[in-house]
């Protein structure tokens, strides 16, 4: 099955009051582990790429070409969107140029006249080619990629303003951050997001820093209109923690353990578990 737009998958999503997890990848294995635990439980996807983690595997190009070839080796059939995550204005058109299915501009740092302008003419570029388009409005807070946040809570006529450009779907600051959430992090404002579906009425809403946010608010955000969940923080943990099992118990000295290919096996496998656990909570299984 060839990439898709997230469009369809995402008003499904609405319709249906779950959400789709957006998963960031850094490398093949996590695109694999992601790609196979998608397709067992039968969940639609989104794969996640920022600029730096396209800059790792060598360009947006080799990005594509990867992924584009896995679902075919792998036999995929459930809808998967390859979504630039946090893009600039050139990054987008790279990643358009590249074959990606969607992209998101986050002109979150510009005035709202710049924001507005950039992404009405982005909105004009992915509708002619079939793609979605992901805006922000509000910064999410902490640190991905070099991408500084400070968590502002987004201004919901702001809101308005970029979903009436037909943008695919908006992401809203609404107190989340990237990264682990500090342990006096106030929560999440359901007053903002509440006041923001009010103003964008159907439009698909995107929730940014999946990481540690408690199910319930999960949930409740879920019913309050987000149909797209990202998450990144996590799967690096569970991968990192598995990988220093296996090497701190001595596994990597066994046998031939250092081989590549059983030393990044543990870590594999706990991405798998984390992306199940994600999917059964954002309720994306069986829905493909």
């Amino acid at each position: 099955m060839a990439l898709v737009s997230a469009k369809e998958m995402l008003e499904k999503a609405r319709d249906g009051k779950y959400a789709v997890g957006q998963f960031n990848i850094n490398n093949l294995e996590w695109t694999k582990s992601i790609l196979q635990t998608a397709q067992e439980l039968q969940s639609p996807v989104i794969l996640g790429v920022s600029e730096g983690a396209g800059k790792y595997m060598t360009g947006f190009k080799t990005v594509a070409a990867m992924v584009s070839a896995m679902i075919d080796e792998l036999k995929i059939t459930v809808p998967v969107a390859l979504h630039l995550d946090h893009g600039t204005y050139e990054g987008c058109y790279k990643c358009i140029k590249a074959g990606f299915s969607s992209v998101m501009f986050d002109g979150s740092h510009f005035p709202i006249e710049e924001n507005l302008a950039k992404t009405r003419e982005l909105v004009g570029v992915c509708n002619g080619l079939g793609l979605s388009l992901e805006a922000e409005v509000g910064a999410i807070g902490g640190e991905e990629d070099g991408v500084v946040g400070k968590g502002e809570c987004a201004d919901p006529d702001e809101c308005k303003q970029i979903a009436d450009l037909g943008v695919t779907m908006l992401a809203a600051g609404i107190g989340n951050i990237h990264g682990k959430y500090p342990a006096n992090w106030e929560g999440l404002s359901f007053e903002t997001l509440s006041a923001v579906k009010k103003k964008v009425g159907d439009m698909p809403l995107v929730l940014h820093g999946g990481t540690g946010i408690p199910t319930d608010m999960i949930k409740k955000a879920i019913s309050l209109g987000v149909a797209k969940i990202n998450v990144n923080t996590e799967c690096q943990l569970s991968f990192q923690e598995a990988t220093r099992k296996y090497i701190e118990d001595g596994k990597d000295l066994a046998g031939k353990g250092f081989d590549p290919r059983k030393l990044l096996a543990p870590g594999c496998q706990a991405i798998k578990d984390t992306v199940k656990e994600k999917m059964e909570i954002f309720g994306s299984i069986g829905k493909a």
